[in-house]
């Protein structure tokens, strides 16, 4: 597979570079207490480094990709202990803003799911959620970079953040490198008055990269959903959805080159079964389907797709191999605690071989 360009073009015969991924997001801080009252009485409870952004720098370091992470954080020994934490993991954290005066935190009990009720979050006036346009030098910040990520989240915490978004993403554009978007929703974040169909459509425009789901295409980009295809409920109707939805994005804004869709539906009583796409040069390519009947945690499954389709193109992998790998690689994801994945680049490929089959 040719490399997507900075443009979002081709390069042909283009190598990996050094240039870093740069993920822009906040980072906070997820407590995680058992559904009984046990963390009460024995004065415990899991805390973990939270954010999608996040997620993603942390896979990517993981795989030798070089990667810096943006965000804002209160200048804190809290905050100093996130920056060493991340340092520990091979992330470049010169991107950091050091503004505002508290750390994000969400709340979710084990086991449970952030696109559902179970989530509380506390990130109101948080050093993230109070950023500004013209805070960060953007023009300092992408130096050197070769892809730009960023997340829904970001423009549903305010219209600040989306100003600053849109800011990052004329200074990405000029500077003629790639960047992607998760279309992750957030139903909980959307509190001020926007409908995220009228503020995502003007950030997507700038994008080369698309990852999603037809149901948030519909939500966040106002893509429309056949419902007589979603009514046959099955596989088959499900890709030629995946292949209408990625059709109608790439219409809609002309600088996407690349739109992957994820599927993952629980099966009874306790598993999962999960597959992807990637519409490319007009070619939907299918991961095979990975199934389990147990799940550990269903947090950064997303966030691990991401990371992994910017390691496969980043890497200049066939589209076949791109999304074989981001699929896997979330269906392992499942099987982790936390937000981060710790699976190798090897236990990935060996995911492949042990738990998927084309259909």
């Amino acid at each position: 597979m040719s490399k997507v360009s900075p443009n979002g073009g081709d390069l042909e015969g283009a190598g990996a570079g050094p240039a870093p991924v740069l993920c822009f997001g906040e980072v906070m801080l997820r407590l995680s207490p058992p559904s009984d009252t046990s963390w009460l009485h024995n004065h415990n409870i899991h805390i973990n480094l939270a954010g999608a952004e996040c997620n993603v720098a942390v896979a990517l370091a993981k795989w030798n990709i070089p990667v810096k992470y943006c965000t804002a954080l209160p200048d804190n020994p809290v905050s100093a202990n996130i920056i060493q934490y991340l340092h520990e993991k091979s992330i470049d954290t010169s991107a950091v803003c050091f503004s505002g005066s508290r750390v994000g935190l969400l709340y979710i009990q084990q086991g449970t799911d952030l696109k559902h009720g179970g989530v509380i979050y506390d990130r109101k006036y948080s050093s993230f959620g109070e950023l500004m346009p013209g805070m960060i030098d953007w023009d300092e910040v992408l130096k050197n970079v070769r892809w730009f990520h960023f997340s829904a989240i970001n423009p549903a915490l305010g219209e600040n953040t989306v100003a600053v978004c849109r800011e990052a993403l004329i200074a990405a554009q000029k500077k003629g490198i790639t960047i992607s978007v998760d279309l992750n929703y957030r139903a909980k974040l959307w509190q001020y008055g926007k409908h995220p169909s009228d503020v995502m459509p003007g950030l997507a425009e700038y994008c080369n990269v698309i990852m999603g789901n037809i149901w948030s295409a519909n939500m966040l980009l106002g893509i429309p959903l056949d419902q007589a295809l979603l009514a046959q409920n099955s596989k088959e109707a499900f890709l030629q959805h995946a292949k209408k939805t990625s059709e109608a994005i790439q219409e809609k804004f002309s600088a996407c080159k690349k739109v992957a869709c994820t599927f993952r539906f629980d099966k009874a009583p306790a598993g999962i079964k999960y597959y992807a796409t990637l519409y490319s040069h007009s070619n939907l390519y299918i991961s095979g389907e990975f199934e389990a009947d147990n799940i550990l945690d269903k947090i950064g499954s997303g966030d691990c797709f991401m990371a992994a389709l910017i390691y496969g193109e980043y890497n200049n992998h066939t589209p076949e191999n791109v999304i074989e790998y981001a699929a896997a690689a979330a269906f392992g994801k499942l099987q982790e605690q936390g937000d981060f994945t710790d699976h190798s680049i090897n236990d990935i490929y060996k995911i492949i071989k042990d738990h998927a089959y084309t259909v």
